[in-house]
């Protein structure tokens, strides 16, 4: 008896072991099949200069939970899949957008294919038309999972022109062809986005207030408005490329202190026996932080990736035209008020001032201590 013991033990463990193993093969089968290891769709989009032509890749997860089969791997099954695939476009249809110039374009699905070693879907489309100046892609292709996301590639001819990634944060992007009219189409886009910007953007506009108030010659005001314009153009490049982006909670309460530190030298040029005019100088380096702000907009609005140099000119371009508005409004101004009575524009500039002071002072609270904290 003693020889066969062990033998026998280690049978019934063996046994036991094995039952338990099948026990949690079994309990976790659902968890298994519930789980979701790729949330990606793919959208590839080729510009023929005759059509837009493409294939959509789904997971078969996602397309299974949608058209209601209860196992996925179901739809590997060629002849099984092939009857889910009008259902399959026709919500694909519903999700997908594609606006070629200001025009939704129509889609017509053009093949059904599955692909059981990628468990995903493929579906060939095409849309009639040539290449579009501007092409708007939107897609919540999937809506019940809040982490979907959809991977677009859009290429002109061969060549990989462009990829952006689409979520339910960002269900929509735009592309710009490499053509004339392409390029026309971002100056359309980005001059009126940056002349927006500027015009309400409250803090941008005191600043450059700040800066008018004490007034001077043409040549004085203009040299102001050149420093500022090189600062923040330098800025606004290296941090839309991503080669320098410092934080926007240390950007937006600079650019507060920034406006507080120019009313300040206003009332302190005014009491000092030597005044020197700094303003140049102070409309360069602030300019550098305003830029920050200007990118961290242009940035948010979309940088097509296909065109940087273009959208970049034009936003900047716009930004230019809005300061220029605003510098030739609020100098006339001055000027007309100082022709009238010197006095009165003196009482206006010390008055502007503190106003100034007190704005920029605000805001740095709230940015730090408010908006910043949260």
């Amino acid at each position: 008896m003693a020889k066969t013991a062990g033998p026998v033990y280690a049978n019934a463990v063996r046994a036991r072991l094995t039952a338990v193993v099948a026990l949690a093969l079994v309990l976790l089968q659902p968890l298994a099949i519930g789980a979701h290891s790729a949330p990606f769709s793919y959208l590839d989009l080729k510009l023929t200069g005759e059509a837009i032509e493409g294939t959509l890749v789904v997971h078969d997860f996602d397309a299974a939970h949608d058209l209601g089969v209860a196992d996925p791997n179901r739809l590997h099954d060629a002849a099984f899949a092939a009857g889910y695939r009008d259902v399959l476009t026709r919500l694909m249809a519903s999700r997908l957008s594609i606006v070629a110039d200001g025009e939704r374009l129509p889609i017509e699905w053009t093949s059904f294919d599955t692909l059981p070693d990628r468990q995903s879907l493929r579906l060939g489309l095409r849309l009639r038309g040539g290449t579009p100046a501007v092409m708007r892609v939107e897609a919540q292709l999937f809506p019940y999972d809040p982490v979907h996301q959809t991977f677009v590639n859009v290429y002109e001819g061969s060549a990989l022109r462009h990829q952006t990634i689409l979520s339910a944060g960002r269900p929509g992007a735009d592309y710009y062809a490499g053509t004339v009219q392409g390029a026309w189409a971002v100056v359309r886009t980005f001059v009126p986005a940056g002349i927006e910007h500027i015009l309400i953007g409250p803090d941008h506009v005191l600043f450059l207030v700040g800066l008018l108030l004490l007034g001077g010659s043409l040549a004085k005001l203009a040299a102001i408005v050149t420093a500022f314009t090189i600062g923040h153009s330098i800025t606004l490049s290296l941090a839309a490329l991503d080669i320098v982006s410092p934080s926007a909670q240390l950007v937006e309460p600079a650019i507060a202190l920034s406006i507080v530190f120019v009313g300040a030298d206003n009332l302190l040029v005014r009491k000092a026996t030597a005044p020197r005019d700094i303003r140049a100088l102070v409309a360069a380096v602030f300019g550098l932080v305003h830029g920050f702000g200007f990118a961290s907009v242009l940035k948010a609005f979309g940088l097509p990736s296909g065109a940087l140099g273009w959208s970049l000119f034009s936003f900047n371009l716009g930004v230019e035209i809005g300061q220029l508005a605003i510098v030739i409004v609020v100098a006339s101004v001055l000027a007309a008020v100082r022709r009238r009575s010197a006095p009165l524009g003196d009482r206006l500039a010390i008055a502007g001032s503190v106003v100034v002071i007190l704005a920029g002072a605000y805001w740095f609270i709230d940015r730090v201590f408010w908006t910043g904290a949260a």
